[in-house]
């Protein structure tokens, strides 16, 4: 944890609005570039095609369209805003090796398990000759195969459309963005893009994903007037979270069905892990990591399914979808009530839930998000009420989280200044602390924090 941003000044998350669409500078003929790029569709040519110095890989940021040193922000060895260019790396190391060694799956740098997300997962047909599995997460693995639009994306005359129409992924859509992002920070369809109980049990480290945060900690583009230009959407802050919420929990929900094992068992990834690892004591008073939740009429000894994102976005649907969040409240109880009294109804639950999660996503997608929604959002979220909710470490590590974001998203939108975002930030960074080791997570001090962030951004108004 601790990836927090400072509203705007130093730390390693210092963007205020998300996008992660580039396009370079128009230097080409647009004749020439149609020949170029003749039968090559859906091919990934590889970082290194990327990375000329007249194109992404100067050492400083010196291009009058975009900043053409993306290449050095990709390789940043000493911040999160490398993590891409890593995760390859990640399976060579001992740790890596000792969670293939349990699964019996071979060297983790070359296992498929691992390579889907650990590097750009195009199968060896769609490989160009500078393709390397060695280069982690590659440019093409987010922005997808260049063979059709890499020299379209600077010719003379190119738009922002006609490159998507040739296979560039319009990351400046949220939920685009969202939905490339949570194949991997969270899960997909594909047999190697799912972090199951079995990888956990091995030792693979939990997943946490916030997109806008996570958008802002890889940011490498300005979006100014040249940006808007190209016709590209400036859905940053707010709408990114709450998109991301909504997509999150539809991916989480439309793969439970699938995800579950016909077995005794359930796929326990999807539920909260504290609320059954914990430390097994004869105290008469032992310690437990299990609270009541106001939200999730289970009996005690249940384990709760993941709710971290039902209750982000309970906060959302409240005031940016006002007409949906009577459903989606009714449907997240009876999912919760399924899985305590009747399991066999639970995926059809799910899959009720999963549809109203696309809803709100398209709602949020189309809703402008105003500086009184931000402080409604932020106060529903992280007030005394709904913090109520906070009980489990995966719902306060994403409270915490969308406390960044928004107050981030304040600041830009000029609701606070610096000033005032530096005065709050402490407690952020109390509650930070808090939610640092699940194995010593305190509820109730970051309950305490983030309610205390809520009251100052109140106050503020």
């Amino acid at each position: 944890m601790g990836w927090g941003r400072v509203s705007g000044l130093a730390g390693p998350a210092c963007a205020f609005l998300a996008a992660l669409a580039v396009v370079a500078a128009a230097t080409g003929g647009w004749a020439q570039s149609e020949r170029a790029v003749a039968g090559r569709p859906g091919v990934h040519e590889g970082v290194a095609t990327c990375g000329g110095s007249t194109c992404h890989g100067r050492p400083a940021p010196s291009g009058l369209v975009v900043r053409q040193n993306e290449l050095i922000t990709w390789r940043d060895e000493h911040s999160d805003a490398g993590a891409h260019s890593r995760a390859w790396r990640t399976l060579t190391k001992p740790r890596a090796q000792a969670i293939a060694d349990r699964l019996g799956i071979g060297p983790a740098q070359t296992a498929h398990a691992c390579l889907d997300c650990h590097a750009d997962p195009a199968p060896p047909s769609q490989r160009g000759a500078r393709f390397q599995v060695s280069d982690g997460v590659g440019c093409e693995a987010c922005h997808g195969g260049s063979g059709g639009w890499i020299a379209s994306h600077y010719a003379i005359g190119a738009t922002h459309a006609g490159n998507v129409a040739r296979g560039l992924v319009a990351l400046d859509d949220p939920k685009t963005r969202a939905a490339r992002c949570l194949d991997c920070h969270f899960g997909g369809a594909g047999a190697n893009q799912f972090v199951t109980h079995q990888l956990m049990a091995a030792g693979h480290p939990r997943l946490s994903f916030e997109l806008d945060l996570f958008t802002s900690l890889q940011k490498h583009y300005d979006i100014d007037a040249d940006y808007l230009a190209r016709h590209k959407m400036a859905a940053g802050g707010v709408k990114t979270w709450a998109v991301g919420q909504a997509m999150a929990l539809d991916r989480t929900l439309t793969l439970y069905g699938p995800h579950n094992p016909g077995g005794a068992f359930p796929e326990f990834v999807f539920f909260d892990c504290q609320s059954c690892h914990r430390t097994i004591s004869e105290d008469a008073k032992p310690k437990l990591t299990v609270e009541t939740n106001p939200a999730r009429p289970i009996p005690l000894g249940m384990p709760p399914f993941n709710d971290e994102n039902m209750i982000m976005l309970s906060a959302a649907a409240k005031v940016a979808a006002p007409g949906l969040a009577p459903r989606f409240e009714e449907e997240s109880r009876n999912f919760h009530l399924a899985l305590a009294q009747n399991g066999g109804v639970a995926p059809q639950r799910a899959a009720r839930l999963a549809g109203t999660s696309r809803a709100l996503a398209d709602a949020f997608a189309a809703h402008s998000f105003s500086r009184a929604d931000t402080f409604a959002i932020f106060d529903a979220a992280l007030g005394a009420e709904g913090s109520r909710r906070l009980t489990d470490f995966a719902g306060a590590t994403q409270a915490v989280m969308t406390a960044d974001t928004l107050l981030d998203s304040l600041v830009t939108q000029g609701a606070l200044d610096r000033a005032q975002a530096i005065r709050i930030r402490p407690d952020l960074d109390r509650a930070y602390q808090a939610v640092r080791d699940p194995n010593a997570f305190r509820p109730a001090e970051a309950r305490a924090a983030l309610q205390r962030v809520a009251d100052k951004v109140r106050a503020l108004k």
